[in-house]
């Protein structure tokens, strides 16, 4: 079993480490890889907010800008200003937290989308760059005392896919990790607040994304629950060349292997599924390390 962590979103507690936990994804965007366009309603996107709380999510990851690299499937997505992740975003947190009772984290590099969100009901951060793209979102993030989430990534979303190359893949995500987690800390942002996720297809080949999922134990070493977001991803569906719209059971493997690893959270497109596969996982995990 994952060593146990507690991160307290506002109030709400995830006690993470018994159970693995599942953070479902909700792309108020009209380029996402795997459903641009679907949410751009709010209506629409809180419907499948409150689809995914009852289908099992613990928490729900809301985001305005698409990180979609170049790819078969279409180019790489733009960036957006932070007033057009607000105007995407803002609207869709303000309904969800009135209407769920579960924590709400916004995906976002930028720190004015990050408070504007924490204001509107958020209580997580989950930031892809690591605190690196906007000098002021370490400091909003540390007044709020809110979890965030330190994602490795080689590059930027439009760059991290043309020619990721490693010496040494896990001892150089680890360090990159560490670094970040340390620089976190050195603006006053908890430990216990501070949550990892290695960063599955952010600059990543689809053997290193493979290699992570094998090796994905060797990260407890950073003493931080681990985030892991296989869902849908390109490495996925790259043995039988599949669009994302084909690769529940490709991702499902890679949930099991996540839990195997001791992965604390998961961020799952398909909640309901992702659930059961991960229950027979922590079964599995369970038996093997607490034998009968």
């Amino acid at each position: 079993m994952p060593p146990p962590y507690r991160i307290n979103c506002r109030g709400k507690i995830l006690e993470l480490g018994a159970r693995t936990h599942l953070m479902g994804v909700l792309n108020v965007t009209p380029d996402s890889f795997s459903d641009g366009g679907r949410y751009l309603s709010s209506d629409a996107a809180v419907a499948h907010a409150e689809a995914m709380a009852e289908a099992g999510a613990d928490l729900i990851d809301i985001g305005g800008e698409s990180t979609r690299p170049a790819g078969p499937y279409g180019e790489g997505a733009e960036p957006v200003s932070a007033g057009e992740e607000i105007r995407r975003a803002i609207p869709v947190i303000e309904k969800v937290a009135t209407r769920l009772d579960l924590p709400i984290s916004i995906d976002t590099t930028k720190a004015e989308v990050a408070r504007r969100a924490l204001e509107a009901g958020a209580s997580m951060v989950n930031d892809i760059s690591a605190l690196r793209f906007d000098p002021k979102m370490a400091q909003t993030v540390a007044e709020a005392g809110v979890p965030v989430v330190l994602v490795h990534m080689q590059g930027t979303p439009r760059t991290m896919q043309q020619n990721p190359a490693y010496r040494n893949l896990i001892r150089e995500i680890g360090a990159f990790l560490k670094e970040r987690r340390d620089a976190a800390l050195k603006v006053g942002i908890d430990r216990g607040q501070i949550v990892l996720d290695p960063g599955l297809g952010f600059g990543k080949r689809h053997r290193h994304n493979f290699e992570i999922l094998g090796r994905l134990n060797e990260f407890h070493a950073l003493s931080c629950p681990l985030l892991v977001g296989p869902s849908r991803k390109k490495f996925v569906g790259a043995a039988l060349n599949l669009p994302p719209s084909d690769r529940l059971e490709g991702t499902l493997a890679a949930l099991a292997f996540c839990v195997a690893g001791g992965a604390h959270i998961l961020r799952v497109h398909d909640v309901e599924a992702a659930l059961r596969a991960v229950k027979v996982a922590q079964q599995v995990v369970r038996c093997s390390t607490q034998p009968a």
